[in-house]
């Protein structure tokens, strides 16, 4: 007496799926992999430029004043001792470009009469080389003016040190600063300011 087959043995074995031959001559072929290698480029560079970690990421830095500042009162300032303190040469209020901003700008001299810009309480996105200009443009809020910052004079005060809280910038000792009235948070790589203050003098 035999036994009877095993029940799997009236089943066909079939072998894993494989994907079509053509399908696998597609993705040797060198074009694809030319292509596959390109896209792959222009995504780094896209995520080189633009960033697009930087809408949620933020730095903020808490600097003291470069020196004791005059208070409200204009013009150079002397102690009782005879020492000279800082001057709050003009000030201004930060308005929204490109970006949202807020924050107060001050131009202040310094007792050995140089002058440094300080950004009090900024609040503004972050972004790829952000810096901070003193230009002869004249600032209004909103997106029509935010590029004009480049089309006059500035000086570069380096880059932006934290889009959020209080930092100074010098301002070179041999900018020429006569007719620079106004600060710009400039977006060097895509020439747009975020956001400006207009430098009214203390009178």
């Amino acid at each position: 007496m035999t036994d009877a087959p095993a029940a799997f043995d009236n089943h066909p074995v079939t072998e894993p799926s494989r994907p079509p031959r053509s399908r696998r001559r597609f993705l040797r072929h060198p074009a694809t992999i030319a292509g596959l290698v390109v896209v792959v480029i222009v995504a780094g560079f896209a995520a080189y430029w633009f960033q697009p970690w930087k809408l949620f990421t933020s730095t903020t830095v808490d600097e003291a004043p470069p020196a004791a500042t005059a208070g409200q009162v204009p013009g150079p300032q002397v102690t009782a001792t005879g020492a000279a303190v800082t001057e709050v040469v003009a000030q201004g209020d930060l308005v929204s470009q490109e970006h949202p901003t807020s924050g107060t700008v001050q131009l202040l001299r310094l007792p050995d009469d140089s002058l440094v810009v300080r950004i009090e309480n900024l609040d503004t996105s972050d972004g790829p080389d952000l810096k901070v200009w003193l230009t002869d443009a004249a600032v209004s809020p909103g997106l029509d003016d935010a590029g004009v910052f480049d089309d006059g004079r500035w000086v570069d005060l380096g880059s932006l040190k934290g889009n959020r809280g209080s930092a100074n910038y010098p301002v070179p000792s041999d900018a020429d600063v006569d007719g620079l009235d106004s600060v710009s948070i400039w977006c060097d790589r895509f020439n747009v300011s975020f956001g400006a203050a207009e430098l009214n003098p203390r009178t």
